[in-house]
């Protein structure tokens, strides 16, 4: 049974113990969404006590790490018996300003329900005073034998009590927000959502005039604000939202009332203003780091004075615990999409071999889950396709093929494109051109072939380098790093050089360092004129020391190589225990760590020049004291 003790200390994985299962449906899943929350125990924490004290929280992460499902535990953690209903009725004084009612949930439907019973039994009285006048008209007319005129007279008389008659409905209030039955504080996701969802509107009434129109308390529609009274409003990405929409949901948060009227200046509902309506609601933010740069600086002041701000982990350490906390997520995959069949233990330990493969570090374990989520439906998909009793290994194998991302299918197609029109080569050897490693995406790798040309300076003063192929700001700084690094360690004076830096076709730009390796090759093997060996390829930062320091994604990049034709990979040797890749890949590619730009160049370089650069290395690397190589001291 799910622990629903919110202060308890029993974990699920120790009441679960799910090492001593079979498949899958021999996990019991905790009924509460808080517990199935998985690796995320300093978030929950977190939350359970904003949802004790009623705190707005902002979740700081990436996407498909549980931010909205955290929202959603929450508000069942928030007490429903406080929950209310809300009416909006007619202002008989003044018609554009409705007034609003408040009551406990479940009564709001049953004041609607009395109002509309004395309106029918008053529109039955007047339609049976109305057929006894028409009645009595039709009767004298036959008595005097004026039929015709009888008829056109009951029908004159019928059209004006019409017209006379006082509508009796307007006198019905409407049920503005219905709370009834509800068993747990509502949950609004307002993500993306306009000012008029998200504030309320006021409908408009191209009738609004000469008493055909609709009464404007009936026009009055609740906001997402509103709805989440009581309860939690989630906004994902609130960075994106128009700074005047976070300004009004600030005055919402802060009064815990909100008046409604039309957003729209051309509408009727511009001239509707209801009393205000409570919206004492949590507000659970989110997005990544670069939402806080769209954040009203004082909406975020009220979340992180009156609340909390919590930033999300994207991975997990992998030990044995943390595994079992992966084998009840598959559970409740498989529970949550009820069309699927179970997993078997063998395919669950695939499913837990993917999530270190996309953790892209060692020792860890991805909470992306959101992700590995849409693999094991594939798989479940894979396996109710072939009508199987249970998801099998080769189920989950077939499903990683199925189920590639966008970025995966585009880096494929990249490989298959430049393999075709000889954007890059994978044997021989070529002067100045390196086949470069990257990523696009979260974990697909790509082939980024770097081109590099040296040629005499056109400054007077000393010679520049430029690079071309839309690159961010760290890739340039990378770039100008490079100049130093190589006079440095080669000896060779590039101030009597322009060096050109050409990023092959990387029209999807270039962001950070991990490239540097590959231009500080590029570049030696331009100013020496020796061949960079095209069935090699290179992925690592560089210090200005000459240090190879680690990258992320060296598994999507080493497989990407591999695919590519590429017969040795150079990567980090910090990056060593990071590589988790596929098994059949390891029989056609050499994984070579290194640690110094001159290992790089013992491996990259070919030709009659090569022993001659290495050897001018060396001696200069021993004049050099060697305390000068060192990290410097500190006090």
């Amino acid at each position: 049974m799910a622990n629903n003790n919110p202060d308890s200390e029993v974990s699920n994985e120790e009441t679960l113990k799910p090492r001593s299962y079979k498949t899958s449906g021999d996990i019991d899943v905790p009924d509460r969404i808080i517990d199935q929350i998985i690796g995320q125990k300093e978030a929950v924490e977190t939350v359970k006590k904003a949802a004790k004290q009623r705190r707005n929280v902002l979740l700081i992460g990436e996407p498909g790490v549980g931010k909205s499902m955290l929202a959603k535990g929450m508000a069942e953690l928030l007490p429903p018996e406080e929950l209310q209903d809300i009416l909006v009725y007619p202002n008989i004084e003044d018609n554009h300003n409705p007034l609003i009612g408040v009551m406990p949930a479940g009564e709001g439907r049953n004041v609607v329900t009395n109002y509309k019973v004395k309106a029918k039994g008053q529109d039955e009285r007047k339609n049976m005073f109305m057929i006894a006048i028409i009645s009595l008209i039709v009767v004298i007319g036959f008595v005097l034998q004026q039929y015709l005129a009888a008829i056109i007279a009951a029908g004159i008389v019928f059209l004006a009590l019409q017209q006379m008659k006082p509508r009796s409905t307007v006198m019905v209030p409407k049920l503005l927000i219905n709370n009834n039955k509800r068993n747990m504080a509502p949950f609004v996701d307002a993500t993306g959502a306009h000012a008029g969802a998200l504030l309320g509107d006021v409908r408009h009434d191209p009738y609004q005039s000469g008493g055909l129109g609709t009464p404007a308390h009936e026009r009055v529609e609740a906001g997402m604000i509103h709805k989440a009274n009581k309860g939690v409003l989630y906004v994902d990405e609130i960075g994106s939202m128009q700074m005047k929409t976070q300004q009004e949901l600030l005055t919402a948060m802060q009064e815990k009332k909100y008046a409604i009227t039309g957003q729209s200046e051309t509408s009727s509902g511009a001239m509707v203003r209801s009393q205000e309506v409570p919206c004492d609601f949590v507000l659970v933010a989110s997005g990544n780091l670069h939402v806080l740069e769209g954040m009203h600086p004082a909406l975020r002041s009220r979340i992180r004075g009156y609340g909390y701000e919590v930033f999300m982990k994207d991975s997990m350490k992998d030990t044995p615990e943390n595994r079992d906390k992966l084998v009840q997520f598959v559970a409740q995959e498989v529970k949550k999409d009820g069309r699927i069949p179970h997993f078997s233990k063998e395919a669950v330990a695939e499913i837990i071999h993917e999530a270190q493969r996309r953790a892209g570090k060692k020792e860890a374990l991805t909470l992306r889950l959101r992700d590995l989520g849409g693999l094991v439906r594939a798989a479940g998909d894979i396996a109710k396709g072939e009508k199987a009793d249970y998801v099998t290994v080769d189920h989950v194998l077939n499903a990683k093929k199925l189920a590639r991302t966008l970025e995966q299918q585009i880096a494929d197609r990249y490989i298959v494109q430049r393999k075709r029109y000889r954007v890059f080569k994978s044997e021989g050897g070529e002067v100045g051109k390196v086949n470069g490693l990257a990523i696009i995406g979260d974990r697909s790798g790509i082939i980024m072939p770097i081109a590099a040309e040296a040629a005499p300076a056109q400054s007077k003063d000393e010679g520049k380098i430029i690079a071309t192929g839309k690159l961010g700001e760290i890739a340039k700084e990378a770039v100008q790093n490079v100049s130093a690094l190589v006079k440095k360690h080669t000896g060779t004076d590039i101030s009597n050089y322009d060096i050109h830096i050409q990023f092959l076709q990387s029209y999807e730009g270039v962001e950070g360092d991990s490239a540097s390796v590959s231009v500080a090759t590029a570049v030696v093997s331009a100013l020496e004129n020796i061949p960079v060996d095209q069935s090699v390829a290179l992925t690592g930062s560089l210090s200005i020391r000459g240090d190879v320091l680690p990258v992320g994604g060296v598994t999507g990049k080493i497989e990407a190589a591999a695919e590519a034709g590429i017969r040795k990979v150079l990567i980090p040797k910090s990056n060593m225990e990071d590589v988790l890749i596929e098994e059949h890949y390891r029989e056609k590619i050499e994984i070579v760590p290194v640690e110094t730009l001159s290992e790089v160049l013992e491996h990259a370089l070919m030709g009659k020049g090569k022993k001659g650069l290495m050897d001018k290395m060396q001696k200069i690397t021993d004049m050099v004291p060697k305390g000068i190589l060192q990290k410097p001291a500190t006090n």
